[in-house]
């Protein structure tokens, strides 16, 4: 019996770590050009998904909210860009130390792309968005952490 519940013990502290090393990638991220700052966050089922919550400029010039103008689907394209979730359905892959499997959309063209993350460091986000399931085929990106949401 003792076997078994040390067992059970070392399996449960095992996904504890696990769980928080996938939660590193956890919190607000500033992009490239610095004019968006994206929020990800963990959802069910231990997916990380990201919206934008700060833009630069967040109003066209007269004055309404800037809107996801370039997206595909006309029925879309009224969305406020504030609050637009860019990532989706990432999930932790600890043996390549990556989040895999996720979506991430460019608002600026109206593309979703296959995408994977990884940290270089802890305030470095990698990221490269691909096509056709090739991840030679696309471009990367980095991401830089911010400690808090931008006002």
């Amino acid at each position: 019996m003792k076997n078994f519940t040390a067992f059970f013990f070392l399996v449960f502290l095992a996904s504890c770590n696990l769980l928080a090393q996938a939660d590193r990638v956890v919190g607000f991220w500033l992009n490239e050009d610095g004019n968006a700052q994206i929020e990800i966050y963990r959802v069910a089922g231990n997916q990380y998904n990201g919206k934008i919550v700060w833009l630069e400029e967040p109003l066209e010039d007269d004055g309404t909210p800037k809107v996801d103008n370039e997206n595909p689907d006309r029925s879309l394209r009224n969305r406020p860009l504030m609050g637009l979730e860019i990532l989706s359905g990432f999930t932790y892959n600890a043996s390549k130390q990556e989040w895999e499997k996720g979506r991430i959309y460019d608002p600026d063209n109206g593309r979703t792309y296959d995408c994977y993350m990884s940290l270089d460091g802890y305030n470095t986000l990698k990221i490269r968005g691909f096509v056709l399931g090739m991840r030679w085929l696309g471009r990367s990106t980095e991401w830089k952490r911010e400690r808090a949401l931008r006002e």
